[in-house]
């Protein structure tokens, strides 16, 4: 296990479940526990002082978000990332945000408006930050505040889920994105899909909502480009 596990307590057991998950998951987003990590019930279970119920409670909602993958013989890994698949993943993610932002635009009430204006605000200031754990999670925010302006649940869950397998690459490419002078930097980039979503301009919404998909393909081109050696031991 993570040599970054928290230290057990009394807190850790109110928690139960709940706190499992979140620490677990954090971890899988940051990169701490690696693509391909086996995760043991057991040794869980010892290490945050519970007993193997919640482990596997927290386990099993990691599986729904595609963050672990469980076995047919009952072995957890987290969930591998092959990087082969990244065009497969690129595509489906443009197509799903093209959809939600261009439904957005047509359907978005003035709460659903103010709801992604505010996620924007925190998005950048987790931006400002430098915090790549609240940068990923902000963005993923700002994109469900488009999703569900949407008006439509059977885009929600599955663009929710491809956004949670992205966090671990925006946490890569965040990362390169600050450091590198070469990158294309962060900043306003949802900007022009938010001002065409509040037009109700649904062709601008989903030409913006493209744009946005492929500048995320191109900051993580360049990082890999950049960090081929690491990353391919990291995937």
């Amino acid at each position: 296990m993570s040599k970054d596990m928290p230290e057990t307590g009394a807190g850790t057991r109110r928690h139960g479940g709940r706190y499992i998950y979140e620490e677990l998951r954090k971890q899988i987003l940051t990169l701490k526990l690696k693509p391909g990590a086996q995760l043991d019930e057991v040794s869980l279970a010892a290490q945050f002082g519970l007993s193997r119920s919640p482990v596997r409670d927290a386990l099993a909602r990691l599986s729904s978000e595609g963050l672990v993958t469980i076995l047919p013989n009952r072995t957890t890994l987290v969930t591998p990332f092959e990087i082969e698949e990244f065009p497969k993943y690129i595509s489906a993610l443009d197509l799903i945000q093209r959809a939600v932002s261009r439904l957005a635009a047509t359907q978005h009430t003035v709460s659903d408006l103010a709801r992604i204006r505010k996620a924007d605000v925190a998005y950048l200031e987790a931006v400002s930050s430098g915090d790549f754990q609240a940068m990923s999670e902000t963005n993923k925010a700002l994109h469900m505040a488009i999703a569900h302006a949407a008006s439509n649940p059977y885009f929600v869950g599955y663009y929710e889920r491809l956004l949670g397998e992205g966090q671990r690459l925006l946490h890569l490419h965040f990362d390169f994105t600050l450091s590198s002078p070469t990158a294309t930097k962060l900043g306003r980039d949802h900007d022009e899909l938010i001002d065409a979503i509040a037009r109700r301009d649904a062709d601008a919404a989903e030409k913006a909502a493209h744009e946005h998909t492929m500048l995320f393909q191109k900051r993580f081109l360049d990082y890999m480009r950049q960090n081929l050696t690491e990353s391919v031991a990291i995937f």
